[in-house]
């Protein structure tokens, strides 16, 4: 991926930087017809004015019509002028921006941030985060202080207008902004294609273990992508990759499906997208979905205020509540009796207005096809755990806590499981999916289907091994392909 600095005259770029950066002039990117030719490029704008029809404005307009990544991309350039999103912005940030500014005595305040940094380590976190929002190298945020502090106006910095005194922090935050150390084991060629792979470090039961994670980085390096594992705090860098991987719980009220919708936005490709864990993580529109398509599902109710002590009529005891958005068997609860049903959705209801309850189908195992591409990935029997009606039993000790997997050649799978599981993940789309089926007298039965299927090392590699992770990236990089060939197709 190269990488080039785009600048209006060579001496407002005199800074010594990676060697991996290229500064060029604005006028010769624009005319030179070579750059055309180029096919990944990031380029990093800093013209001394994105005015409509300016300079820098047809650098990042054709820059994106090239094919190139263009910081700031025209979307942002626009951004920076609209009041209506500098007001959004101010109530978004409010408490951030009241914390930050809450020492100062005077009634207007300039925060200068360079590639996401300020000079003070006080406003670091309100640069990031205005930065993020604002994907501008340089950017010159206005503050006044109205019973409250408000963000006035907030615009891109000319690089010449730089002061004397702060050109050795850029200096410093520009080469930390363009370090791209993601070179394994020395490796330093061009890479085909950037890959960001979003992971969380302390999370209980993450979708990959270790050494699944270490699988996949290998996958994707044999393929010739740098790879880098970011985490929510990377969230404003997403424009630096060209693709995204979702190793971490999916949920729409949660960076991840921020990053997601962020990624596409910003044309990268991403596994999971934002629409699949739209559908997939909150139960209520999957049930609606699988019952309107017929999918075979357990019996189940939408259960709500006005019709909760109806449940038993219509599922019976024991039966089985989920709040809309569980995962991994959380949000999940059993209930046996009428005082624990009304005391479970007293409890659940408080926090959602609709929930699911099912019927309770007790199996020895669930099935779980994983799907990628509408087609069958691998297929798996995940055992209750220890003396418990789930998977995962997290109240229980942690040697019982997961039931034993067995992973299965697609041949072994019943035909009525693989068909049942198709069925159900193609309404989702095309992404990798893991559809959760109870069999019962020889009837598969559609539980879930997850977004974020759980790919861990000893447990769903132990038929494909290594080529279940690099079925994975070489999907992303089918992707990809096909992206750059769109974009390099002549018109009509």
């Amino acid at each position: 991926m190269r990488k080039i600095v785009v600048v209006n005259n060579p001496e407002d770029w005199e800074y010594n930087t990676s060697e991996e950066v290229e500064v060029v002039l604005a006028k010769t990117y624009l005319t030179d017809s070579s750059f055309i030719e180029i096919r990944n490029a990031r380029v990093f704008n800093l013209c001394r004015s994105y005015k409509y029809q300016s300079t820098g404005y047809y650098v990042s307009l054709l820059a994106e019509a090239r094919g190139h990544k263009a910081i700031p991309n025209v979307t942002t350039i626009q951004d920076l002028k609209s009041q209506t999103i500098v007001r959004a912005i101010t109530e978004e940030l409010n408490d951030l921006i009241q914390k930050s500014l809450s020492r100062l005595k005077s009634r207007n305040f300039v925060l200068s941030i360079y590639f996401g940094q300020n000079v003070a380590q006080q406003y670091e976190k309100l640069s990031k985060q205005l930065h993020t929002l604002f994907q501008a190298p340089l950017l010159r945020a206005q503050f006044v202080f109205q019973k409250e502090w408000v963000l006035q106006s907030i615009q891109p910095i000319p690089l010449n207008e730089v002061p004397e005194a702060h050109q050795r922090y850029v200096v410093k935050f520009a080469n930390a902004y363009f370090a791209r150390n993601r070179f394994v084991g020395g490796r330093t060629s061009r890479s085909v294609y950037d890959l960001a792979i979003l992971v969380n470090p302390s999370e209980q039961a993450p979708p990959s273990n270790r050494r699944a994670m270490e699988l996949f980085v290998s996958a994707a390096e044999s393929l010739g992508f740098d790879v880098e594992l970011i985490s929510k705090d990377d969230y404003r860098r997403l424009p630096e990759f060209d693709a995204l991987f979702i190793r971490e719980t999916t949920s729409v009220n949660h960076h991840t499906y921020r990053f997601a919708r962020r990624a596409e936005a910003d044309g990268l490709v991403s596994i999971d997208d934002a629409t699949s864990i739209l559908r997939c993580t909150n139960k209520v529109y999957l049930a609606e979905l699988l019952a309107k398509a017929k999918v075979p599902i357990p019996k189940t109710m939408i259960i709500h205020k006005d019709n909760r002590y109806q449940v038993i009529e219509e599922l019976g005891l024991p039966c089985v509540l989920k709040k809309p958005d569980s995962s991994f068997s959380q949000g999940v609860v059993k209930v046996k009796d009428e005082s624990g049903l009304q005391q479970a959705l007293d409890q659940m209801l408080t926090t959602s207005e609709l929930i699911i309850g099912q019927e309770f189908m007790p199996t020895d195992y669930d099935w779980r096809i994983g799907i990628l591409d509408k087609q069958p990935l691998y297929a798996c029997k995940y055992y209750m755990a220890k003396d418990h009606w789930q998977i995962y039993n997290w109240e229980g000790k942690k040697s019982n806590s997961i039931g034993n997997v067995e992973t299965l050649p697609m041949e072994e799978v019943p035909f009525f499981v693989m068909h049942t599981a198709l069925k159900a993940a193609n309404l989702i789309g095309d992404g990798l999916y893991g559809v959760d089926l109870k069999v019962i007298r020889n009837k598969a039965y559609v539980i879930e289907v997850n977004d974020n299927p759980s790919i861990d090392h000893g447990w769903e590699d132990q038929v494909l091994k290594r080529n279940l992770y690099l079925a994975i990236m070489k999907s992303i990089k089918r992707r990809l392909d096909a992206k750059r060939l769109i974009k390099n197709e002549p018109a009509n």
